[in-house]
């Protein structure tokens, strides 16, 4: 078991930066989610850790020691890569036992590790069997199996679920939880799906052209975004975003959207105080959107006029997708909800959990404005 640290490590390939002065020290037994869109240099990152990249500046530690001029074979970790990358020819016993042979251990020692491997991970009578009997979900286990019984202070995992269908990847989430749980070991996952992201990792670094954009726990980054990109990014259906204007009428706070206007809240108006007179961007999220009468009592509710667009009916929700003048935007409403193409009706926006980005400060990826834990 290990801490990872990454300390002002640079990867370039030329004139292309991949990974640009990343700083981030992942905890002993963490299990932290790298998440970003494709391209972004989440796996470059973990690369420049397993020792397959060589960085061009800054050190790479695990534990206490810089592993930058370590051999990859000799860092003591595991990757478990998007394709699963089985011998064909071999069984799965031979497979998971496979690195344990060139590193000569004893067949008693290798035995143990394989049976406590494919115990702890359900696929004891696949042992005998090759890779092409088995399924997708059980190939995936075995990669995982072969990672496990290496024993190494850090497991990497490289996108392990793109390959499997939707259902597939549910149960293999919560089975990759489980094991991180049962193995009290550091784990390090990359992935450009939040969903993955944010149901199994302690904390999630949040990348965006080869740059950390913020490191928090699930529930901070959803909450409490640090700019455009990870408000964007975070949830599903993403944020809703428009072009609007702060300003003050009457002792009241409004934004101004052109075709309509919502007021700030009383009790928080005074964090926005700096944007007043300013274009800013204006963030909701669908699930803060609602049909007036299933709106959460208590709520600081602004209403809006809006023409349904489209109706997705999901079974225990609804999604709307709105028109308001030059805006489209997302609604994630009640099942109860009765609406389809073409109807004029009211929505009630949450105020409460407004959010307020300035691009006066980086117009490319403006950050949140008074963005506080109430």
């Amino acid at each position: 078991m290990a801490s990872v640290t990454y300390s002002h490590v640079w990867k370039k390939y030329g004139d292309v930066v991949a990974v640009q002065d990343l700083t981030l020290a992942i905890e002993d037994k963490e299990f932290l989610v790298l998440v970003g869109p494709s391209g972004c240099g989440k796996t470059t990152a973990l690369r420049c850790l397993a020792g397959l990249e060589e960085i061009t500046e800054g050190e790479v530690l695990i534990g206490n020691q810089v592993v930058n001029d370590v051999a990859p074979k000799d860092r003591d970790i595991a990757m478990v890569f998007q394709s699963y990358a089985l011998y064909p020819h071999m069984s799965v016993y031979d497979n998971m036992a496979f690195g344990l042979k060139l590193r000569k251990l004893d067949k008693a020692d290798i035995d143990r590790r394989v049976q406590e491997s494919a115990h702890t991970l359900g696929i004891e009578g696949l042992l005998k069997r090759k890779p092409k009997e088995l399924s997708g979900g059980q190939r995936q286990r075995v990669a995982v199996g072969r990672a496990i019984v290496r024993e190494p202070k850090v497991f990497l995992f490289d996108e392990p679920l793109s390959n499997l269908d939707a259902k597939l990847r549910v149960q293999t989430r919560a089975e990759l939880s489980k094991l991180h749980k049962r193995l009290e070991t550091t784990f390090i996952y990359v992935t450009h799906d939040q969903t993955e992201a944010m149901t199994m990792a302690s904390r999630i670094a949040v990348i965006n052209k080869g740059k950390l954009q913020q490191l928090d726990t699930p529930q901070m980054l959803y909450d409490h975004p640090a700019n455009l990109f990870v408000a964007g990014f975070i949830g599903s259906p993403a944020m809703n975003f428009f072009n609007g204007k702060v300003v003050v009428e009457d002792g009241q706070m409004i934004i101004n959207m052109d075709t309509f206007r919502v007021k700030v809240p009383e009790h928080i108006k005074a964090h926005y105080e700096s944007v007043v007179g300013k274009d800013i961007i204006f963030g909701i999220r669908p699930e803060d959107i609602h049909k007036p009468e299933f709106a959460p009592p208590g709520i600081t509710a602004e209403l809006v006029d809006v023409t349904v667009d489209v109706t997705e009916l999901m079974g225990n929700e609804i999604f709307l997708y709105l028109v308001n003048g030059t805006h489209n935007f997302t609604a994630r409403v009640d099942p109860r909800t009765q609406a389809k193409f073409g109807d004029q009706l009211q929505v009630a926006f949450n105020m409460d959990n407004l959010h307020i980005f300035d691009p006066s400060i980086d117009p490319e990826n403006p950050p949140v404005v008074g963005d506080l834990v109430l």
